[in-house]
């Protein structure tokens, strides 16, 4: 058994070689989120256990309790966190590996001609995954220690041909820089550059193992029927999954099904032009006067108003309809806030009636996670 080594460094060449000298020994990391305030990083280093923490300094003791890594271990991923506390997420090298020859199989990635750019936080997967493609298939890697709308756009006109983003700072940027860009963290927008990708995955999956609705080639995707998961909701199965979780438990149903907690449908046949339609959290569906709403279905529509530059849906309490709709909105630049009758309007033109918002928030921003999540249960309260 080895050890987890906590990495308290920005992302940079130093990082990146501090991670390749922890694995060759045999060893495991855990990218630790330096923007984290004392308490949250304390708890963070509670659930993780790592033996020690390596910084520019050098390699110190952990002063919390350490557990070890089992043999092939490479990964521990803290979770964001949003609905409790940190949970780790272990990933060995052969699935770290898996979800690298995927994905740059999928993109055509020629390591000759192509550069990735790694400008997400490396704390999590989304950004830690990148340089992990780089290692694997020998590409080319740009690093910036965060994310600069004009020094992104300044890398892709300088060569960078491949870059990870979220849909935030998606907005920011010039995408026809790049040849390819993969969208993940949330909920795309409908429409897309035709060079941007969009990823469903998770920590747990080694990062995206679903694009534009089609599955990585090694992935399986089933919709559960109850005799494995929930009705409805989305399974996946494939090389790049995780081992377990930190606590040593495993949420890997029969058959080595992992269950998303995220509802979905496949339209046709998946690798016949068949598409995987995910629906959201099943968690945060919305019950309304006995009636089921999406708010993913109903976000996507809020945001073709021209009034509206971000939306969020939730559900809250409601004496009369068990749970209200209500509609969180940041006004675009240069636009007076919408009405709730113009949301509500624009709602029923194509939607249910019920999924027309009841109550509507405006709001300066919406609470993310630094992975560009929206943190929905924020919002519900």
């Amino acid at each position: 058994m080895g050890n987890l080594i906590a990495i308290d460094m920005d992302l940079s060449p130093a990082f990146l070689d501090a991670v390749q000298r922890v694995w060759e020994r045999g060893d495991a990391v855990t990218p630790l989120d330096r923007r984290l305030p004392a308490p949250a990083m304390a708890g963070l280093l509670r659930a993780l256990g790592p033996a020690r923490v390596l910084d520019a300094d050098g390699e110190h003791p952990s002063g919390v309790r350490s557990l070890p890594v089992e043999e092939g271990d490479a990964l521990v991923m803290a979770t964001s966190g949003s609905t409790g506390a940190p949970k780790g997420v272990v990933l060995t090298h052969e699935a770290l590996q898996a979800s690298a020859v995927a994905t740059s199989r999928r993109l055509g990635v020629d390591p000759h001609s192509d550069t990735w750019l790694a400008c997400l936080p490396v704390a999590h997967i989304g950004g830690f995954s990148v340089l992990v493609r780089s290692m694997v298939t020998g590409t080319g890697l740009v690093m910036h220690e965060r994310f600069e709308a004009a020094r992104v756009e300044a890398a892709g006109a300088d060569g960078a041909t491949l870059v990870a983003l979220v849909g935030t700072a998606l907005g920011r940027v010039d995408a026809s820089v790049f040849r390819k860009v993969l969208l993940g963290g949330a909920a795309p927008p409908e429409e897309l550059p035709e060079n941007v990708v969009s990823t469903y995955g998770m920590t747990e999956t080694g990062s995206g193992v679903v694009y534009d609705g089609q599955p990585l080639d090694g992935v399986e995707v089933a919709i559960g029927d109850g005799s494995l998961g929930a009705a409805g909701e989305i399974l996946l199965r494939g090389p790049m999954l995780m081992r377990a979780y930190r606590d040593g438990t495993d949420p890997r149903l029969e058959g080595g099904w992992f269950p998303t907690g995220d509802a979905g449908s496949i339209e046709g046949s998946l690798g016949r032009g068949g598409l995987l339609q995910v629906r959201g959290r099943m968690a945060e569906v919305i019950v309304t006067g006995g009636e089921k709403v999406w708010p993913g279905g109903v976000e996507s529509l809020l945001v073709r108003h021209p009034s509206i530059a971000e939306a969020a849906v939730a559900g809250r309490a409601d004496p009369e309809w068990g749970e209200r709709v209500v509609a969180f909105v940041v006004p675009a630049a240069g636009h007076q806030p919408p009405t709730l009758d113009e949301v509500r309007d624009l709602v029923k033109s194509e939607l249910s009636p019920w999924a027309a918002p009841r109550e509507l928030v405006i709001m300066e921003s919406l609470p993310r996670t630094a992975g560009g999540k929206l943190l929905r249960r924020a919002l519900e309260t």
